[in-house]
């Protein structure tokens, strides 16, 4: 489990083309401090295996259904990438619940600088938009935030100097695609009410 709060900015050194797949290899000297074979980290939200890991790097393969569902599928040698560490039974829960499984992609609308910080317009599908509500949290590419306003088709999200400074969130334009996590218990509590017939008709 990972919480959204990014760890490092890193940058993708190579991408190997395997059919349908990918390994992807990614420097990030902080999250591949006592890393092994076999431990999670979150690229851009997705939770990855690391295969090896040494010299500040790590490698992970990347299947065809991540690539299909995520925006891994256009990244590129010296992409820069949010990273981020599963958090230990008994961390602090700094964000909010991230698995890691990304429900899709979004695309950056908008951004609006302000004095101290920025508003960032985000498009989604539909069929991710009843599960995001105001005020509410929801992972763009590995980051916890919070929803200023839930829309149809878009919402719109503060990012303060340290997520600008710190996070691909500074440095994404207009047109350029986020992966979006929502909230995990707005899912459940989907699916327990579609058991009992009481489910909003979708």
């Amino acid at each position: 489990m990972f919480t959204g709060i990014v760890e490092e900015l890193g940058e993708v050194v190579a991408v190997e083309t395997r059919g349908d797949s990918a390994r992807f290899r990614v420097r990030g000297p902080v999250v591949t401090d006592g890393a092994r074979h076999g431990d999670s980290i979150a690229v851009n939200g997705v939770c990855l295996t690391v295969v090896e890991a040494g010299d500040g790097e790590f490698t992970a393969d990347v299947m065809a259904e991540t690539l299909k569902r995520s925006s891994l599928g256009s990244v590129r040698p010296g992409s820069r990438v949010n990273l981020e560490r599963p958090t230990a039974v008994g961390g602090r829960l700094g964000g909010h619940i991230v698995q890691g499984h990304v429900d899709g992609t979004g695309t950056i609308l908008s951004r609006t600088p302000g004095e101290h910080w920025e508003i960032v317009e985000i498009g989604l599908p539909e069929r991710l938009a009843r599960y995001v509500v105001e005020k509410g949290s929801i992972t763009v590419d590995g980051v916890s935030l919070t929803v200023v306003e839930a829309g149809d088709d878009r919402f719109p999200v503060s990012l303060i100097p340290t997520t600008l400074e710190l996070t691909t969130l500074g440095i994404k334009q207009p047109g350029d695609p986020v992966n979006l996590e929502v909230d995990i218990l707005a899912k459940y509590v989907e699916r327990l009410l579609a058991a009992d017939g009481t489910a909003v008709p979708r």
